[in-house]
């Protein structure tokens, strides 16, 4: 049987069931009416349960796909928090490096600066004693000069 006239005989079923007093209602052959149903259910085109499947198998792709998405989603934002992180440690280590350098130079100046006044100090020292020594070698040659005279 196809299924028009299954359903032409499950309606013929249901409008022959007595109707119940004051209700919309109606007592039918229930075992009738079941298994008409299961004949319909039997008689449907491959096309109607290849398309139930198709939509189950389209809604759990569907799933996977947002699933991964998801997945991929979480993971780039876990590697764009590890790049700026990084990022972050890169500018710090360049902020530390330049400081240190800064330090260096400035340390290096000092010393330099202490190193010139060290030896201007110690040059004005031997010129002290040089000048000595050379007011000594003239007196000793002026007393030399009028001893010979």
């Amino acid at each position: 049987m196809n299924m028009i006239s299954l359903l032409d005989i499950l309606e013929d079923e249901l409008e022959k069931g007595v109707n119940v007093p004051f209700a919309s209602k109606a007592l039918i052959d229930r075992e009738k009416c079941l298994e008409i149903i299961k004949d319909i259910r039997l008689s449907l085109p491959e096309e109607i349960k290849q398309a139930e499947w198709i939509k189950k198998e389209q809604q759990r792709i569907l799933l996977e796909a947002q699933k991964e998405a998801d997945t991929i989603t979480k993971e780039t934002e876990q590697r764009i928090r590890a790049l700026v992180d990084e990022s972050e440690i890169t500018k710090n280590a360049y902020q530390q490096s330049r400081e240190i350098i800064e330090t260096a130079q400035s340390n290096a100046k000092e010393i330099r600066l202490g190193a010139n006044e060290y030896a201007d100090s110690i040059l004005e020292e031997v010129e002290k004693y040089l000048m000595e020594q050379l007011d000594i070698l003239r007196s000793n040659r002026q007393e030399l000069n009028v001893k010979i005279r």
